[in-house]
């Protein structure tokens, strides 16, 4: 068990770990795409406050919209948080504009085509430019559980390793709650992205020459 907590912290619990590292240099990726970025206001669709606060580079102002969890006591001055579905965005919300709209890993989990599409179609209406981050379907190991080849296996297989693998999310108990937790995961690949984000430029995140994650990037100065 202490070598399996020791594996899992170094790939994905401590601010050193392998999945650290990735969003910090997919971080690195956004300041250089967008050079102005300290200086924008931007709506993070899916994200937290705390994400914004280990960035190397932080917008002007943050707007968090999130299905889960609550804001911290100590909001800082220059974000806010709102409780909302991305796909189903309050009035006050879409009504209004941003310079960026930023999403990372999140349009996999919105369930299913329709919503998937209104999502893009949100992320299109706040902003002329966007950063829309999903891990590529394609790469041999499943993303969120670290599990090679489980996107691709039986729900019911998938379920039985929600509830005993001990990396990616927290193992589920209750099978119901584990085949949940599966099916709301839809790993897209490169034609769905183009399909979402047609004006969009696809780049692609690798690792060990494969891609890895794809990123939908549109109103870049780079």
């Amino acid at each position: 068990m202490a070598v399996n907590h020791s594996l899992r912290s170094r790939v994905l619990g401590s601010p050193g770990s392998w999945s650290a590292r990735r969003r910090a240099q997919r971080y690195t990726w956004l300041a250089e795409t967008f050079p102005d970025l300290a200086q924008m206001s931007i709506i993070d669709l899916g994200g937290t406050v705390t994400t914004w606060q280990r960035a190397p580079v932080r917008p002007e102002h943050v707007h968090i919209v999130n299905l889960t969890g609550k804001p911290p006591a100590d909001l800082p001055e220059w974000a806010e948080v709102d409780r909302a579905d991305a796909c189903e965005l309050p009035k006050h919300i879409a009504s209004r504009r941003y310079d960026l709209v930023y999403s990372n890993s999140v349009i996999e989990h919105v369930g299913g085509h329709y919503r998937r599409a209104r999502f893009a179609e949100a992320v299109h209406a706040l902003a002329e430019a966007h950063w829309v981050q999903t891990p590529y379907r394609y790469f041999p190991v499943e993303p969120h559980w670290l599990f090679p080849g489980m996107q691709f296996m039986p729900v019911r297989v998938r379920a039985m390793i929600a509830r005993h693998w001990f990396l990616g999310h927290t193992r589920q108990a209750d099978i119901q709650r584990a085949t949940r937790i599966v099916l709301s995961t839809e790993l897209l690949d490169r034609t769905q992205m183009r399909h979402y984000f047609p004006e969009s430029r696809i780049r692609t995140e690798r690792y060990a020459w494969l891609p890895k994650s794809l990123i939908a990037i549109r109103g870049a100065d780079r």
